[in-house]
Parts: C-alpha cells; structure tokens; sequence
C-alpha cells in the first residue's frame, strides 16, 4: 500500500473549510485525475478518475465524520484506498488541512508512478489547488453538510 500524507495552511476559517471538503461532487474542480464524484445517501461515494492514463470507477464509504474535525472514508470496490482528512485550526482566520491517504496500486505503469512518488506529488498539489480554490471565493463554500457519521 502507498502511504502519503501532506498537510497544508488555508487562509479561510475553519468552519467554511470544513464546509466545503464535505462538498465532494466539486472535487473534480480542484483534484486533477477525478472526472466525477457522486454521492448517494449521507455516507456512499462513486469516484470516477482517470489514474494513469485510464479511467477507473470505485465505490467508498464515509465511516467517520465529525463536524470541523474529521472525515475519513474507504473504498468498497475498486482497488483498495482509504484515508483520513483533520482540520486545525491555526487561528481565527486559517485551518491546517492534514491529508493522509492509502491506496494500493493495481497495474505496473502505476507500481512504477508509486515508486517514482506520483501519488505524493498529486496530493501536494491537490491540496495546493484546494487552498485556491476555497481562497480565491473569499472563504465562501459551495455548500455544506454538518452530519455526524461513527462507525
């Protein structure tokens, strides 16, 4: 399994970062490779991506979420991944987003990008291109869901 984890400061409050992670339909607008995220239900995803050079199609589960603190989550189909997302706050007006994902790399083009760090260098940016987007509205989210998920 790969293990990345990457954390980074975002300008914005914490309660409008949180608000906005929780909006996992606009991922495709800050991750590259994710084509489409769908969620069904209070706790179901389907991601579609496009992971080294084709398209794959998982399901995953939310099996904890705490508002403002946590989010973490596991597939259910697909190869296997699963990861946590915390959020800290730094002060009144800036969060630390603490990012750490596992996933299993499936063919050899991706055991090569694995060993080689792609998985770490996408996530680096994907956090990067998060703290723009959610910056560049002015801390304003798109939407929110303040549910608990405990499993």
């Amino acid at each position: 399994m790969a293990n990345v984890q990457k954390s980074i400061t975002v300008d914005v409050p914490l309660h409008s970062v949180y608000n906005q992670w929780t909006q996992f339909e606009s991922f495709p607008q800050f991750m590259d490779g994710v084509k489409e995220v769908r969620q069904h239900g209070n706790t179901q995803l389907h991601w579609k991506a496009q992971i080294a050079g084709k398209t794959e199609e998982w399901d995953a589960e939310i099996t904890e979420q705490i508002p403002d603190r946590k989010i973490a989550w596991r597939s259910t189909s697909g190869a296997p991944n699963a990861g946590i997302v915390t959020f800290n706050p730094v002060s009144d007006t800036a969060t630390e987003v603490n990012l750490q994902l596992e996933a299993q790399p499936q063919s050899v083009t991706e055991k090569v990008g694995d060993a080689l760090g792609a998985l770490d260098r996408q996530v680096k940016t994907d956090l990067e291109k998060f703290k723009r987007y959610i910056e560049e509205r002015g801390g304003q989210e798109t939407g929110a869901w303040r549910g608990e998920v405990r499993r």
